[in-house]
């Protein structure tokens, strides 16, 4: 802010761009972390990227009893959405860890105004002089 109290643009601007080319970092970096889950005592093993895609399934032949093919069909399935979810799992905490406050600000849902960060002064934020929502009277209030 300047020494008026007025919030100086050139730094609200440097700071925003600056916080967008984290944000953009971190996911890039979530784009190419690879996390693996696995299930049966590694007998399915489910590999996603940070954002939470799956990449890769590894079934191990030992999970196939082909003496009841049927059966071993159903545990397979059980074991490759278990691994599946380990490794979202997985990828959700690396999610946090990489977006840090980003995450902290935006992980809740969309009724979750609680998890939003504050903006104070932003118009339909109060707190910040100079920006006057429109809901707001001259002097802020």
């Amino acid at each position: 802010m300047d020494p008026g109290g007025q919030l100086d643009m050139q730094q609200l601007l440097a700071a925003a761009q600056q916080m967008q080319e984290q944000l953009m970092n971190a996911q890039q970096e979530l784009a190419d972390a690879e996390v693996e889950g696995s299930a049966g005592g590694g007998l399915v093993k489910a590999i996603v990227n940070g954002q939470g895609e799956l990449v890769d399934l590894v079934i191990s032949a030992e999970a196939i009893d082909p003496a009841s093919l049927e059966e071993s069909a159903q545990t397979i399935a059980d074991l490759v959405l278990a691994a599946v979810r380990d490794a979202n799992r997985a990828a959700g905490d690396l999610q946090q860890q990489t977006m840090g406050p980003f995450a902290a600000g935006f992980g809740g849902g969309p009724d979750d105004e609680a998890d939003f960060p504050a903006f104070p002064g932003l118009p339909g934020f109060p707190g910040l002089p100079g920006l006057a929502g429109p809901d707001t009277g001259p002097d802020g209030s």
